[in-house]
Order: C-alpha cells, then sequence, then structure tokens
C-alpha cells in the first residue's frame, strides 16, 4: 500500500467553512468553521442529537449544507471527484445478513471494484491491494469464510479492508464500536491507531464515547449544533464546563490551534 506514515497540521485535508444545516424549519448544525489536517486522527463527539453524523453526512456529500462551504483536498465538496481517496465505514455494518452469500474476500473486493468499475476485470495489482488490505487486518486466513458466518469484531474488520483495500487517505467512521464488547472494541481501536500511525491515513471517528475517544484520538471536535470544541483531547477533558454539554448547554467555542 503506497501509503507513508505522516502528520502535517500545516496540510488541510479537510476544510469546513461557516456551515449550517437545517431539516426544514429546525436548525441542527449552525455556522460550523474548522479544519481536519493531514495525518489526524480526530474525534468526532457530542451529545445525542447535536449532529455530529449529520455533519460526517454533510462532509461525504450524503446530505447539502443550507450555507457555509467544505472543501475535500483543495477543492469544493461539488466538485470533488476523486473519492476512492475516502473510505467511509458506516453505522451498525455488524448487523450483517448471516445468509448473504459473499465471502470475506469478494467483500474487500469491492473496494476495488468501485475503484475500477463495475464491469471491469480485476487486475493483479487489484488481487496484489486486496490481499494487503486483509493482511492489515488481520484477516487473511478467512477470506474464503462467508462474511455472515463471523463474529461482529471480524466484520468490523472486513468493512476496513473493503476502505483499505481503495488505498484512501482518509477514512470516516460512524459509530464502528456500536454493539460488541469491550474486547472487541480494544482491539478495534489499535487496529485504528495503526491505520493512522503506520500507513498515515486521516481518521475520521463519530462516536458517543467520550472516554474512549480522549485516550485513542490525536484531535477531538464537539459538536453540539455549533463546534463547542476542536483541538487536543487532553485540553477537551479538563474544561470544567464539559458536562454542561452533555446536559444540553452549549458552551463557548475554544481552539487550542486552527
Amino acid at each position: 500500500m503506497s501509503i507513508t506514515a505522516t502528520h502535517n497540521p500545516d496540510k488541510n485535508v479537510i476544510e469546513i467553512k461557516n456551515l449550517s444545516f437545517a431539516y426544514g424549519d429546525n436548525e441542527v448544525l449552525h455556522d460550523i468553521t474548522f479544519n481536519i489536517h493531514e495525518g489526524d486522527y480526530l474525534g468526532m463527539v457530542g451529545p445525542n442529537g447535536g449532529g455530529k453524523t449529520t455533519l460526517l453526512k454533510l462532509i461525504v456529500g450524503l446530505l447539502k449544507p443550507s450555507s457555509g462551504t467544505i472543501s475535500i483536498f483543495g477543492q469544493p465538496l461539488q466538485s470533488f471527484k476523486a473519492w476512492q481517496k475516502v473510505g467511509y465505514v458506516a453505522q451498525k455494518v455488524t448487523s450483517f445478513d448471516q445468509k448473504f452469500p459473499a465471502s470475506v474476500y469478494d467483500v474487500v473486493a469491492m473496494g476495488r471494484i468501485a475503484q475500477r468499475g463495475l464491469f471491469k476485470r480485476l487486475t493483479k495489482e487489484d488481487h496484489a491491494q486486496i490481499e494487503l488490505a486483509l493482511k492489515h487486518v488481520g484477516l487473511t486466513e478467512f477470506q474464503n469464510r462467508l462474511v455472515g458466518t463471523l463474529s461482529g469484531g471480524q466484520q468490523q474488520r472486513v468493512f476496513i479492508a473493503r476502505a483499505l483495500a481503495q488505498q484512501p487517505k482518509l477514512i470516516f467512521l460512524d459509530e464502528p464500536t456500536t454493539g460488541v464488547d469491550i474486547e472487541t472494541q480494544t482491539q478495534f481501536y489499535a487496529l485504528l491507531s495503526k491505520l493512522n500511525k503506520d500507513l498515515g491515513i486521516t481518521l475520521v471517528l463519530v462516536s458517543h464515547d467520550i472516554d474512549i475517544v480522549t485516550n485513542e484520538v490525536t484531535e477531538v471536535a464537539c459538536i453540539n449544533q455549533s463546534l463547542v470544541y476542536h483541538g487536543e483531547p487532553q485540553d477537551f477533558l479538563k474544561l470544567e464546563e464539559l458536562h454542561k454539554t452533555y446536559a444540553g448547554t452549549m458552551m463557548p467555542m475554544l481552539h487550542s490551534h486552527t
């Protein structure tokens, strides 16, 4: 996989400026501005209903903002075409149909098929990237198993491998550990740390679990309709008014850096 570990706080992968979004008359997000840097491992946290998942959907183009702008890799979102650089792991990927007739290899290969085109044959290079993705997540020996027969934690790793097969520079994960046990979560976060530190992939993790996130990530963005905080996790935990966000009270916006 031709990715080298790097963290560059001077290079923005995502730029969000004055972003707002509403469902009808109900404003969900208001005037959000912050950047995600190359090599960041960003944890996006906030209370239920605070808008963090909505923000993620805006960034990946599943929703359109009411106002404001989003840029990815220096290009406006509306004209961005290089989606092979971006991996996305949605919520509840572990609730997989046990009868779905696809092997682990087949599912991971979907990452290359999306890049090549549906009716194009996979090349030797494609198969090499699929095998490398399986190796990175520790599933080489399971590649011929049906995905539906795997445990929830193993299924998580299959979908991470599918994203890795695209050779992404950026991966979004929306509540990826929902419904799995603590031991599986620990293994999963160790994998994410490896992807970030060893492969240099920028990660954006949406989660409701502050304790886990702040022990794993390099940056925190707290969303509660507006941007409450953006900066280092250690400083986030020191905020005396942190509990107010989770009681539904807004705090002043703070940044450790921009």
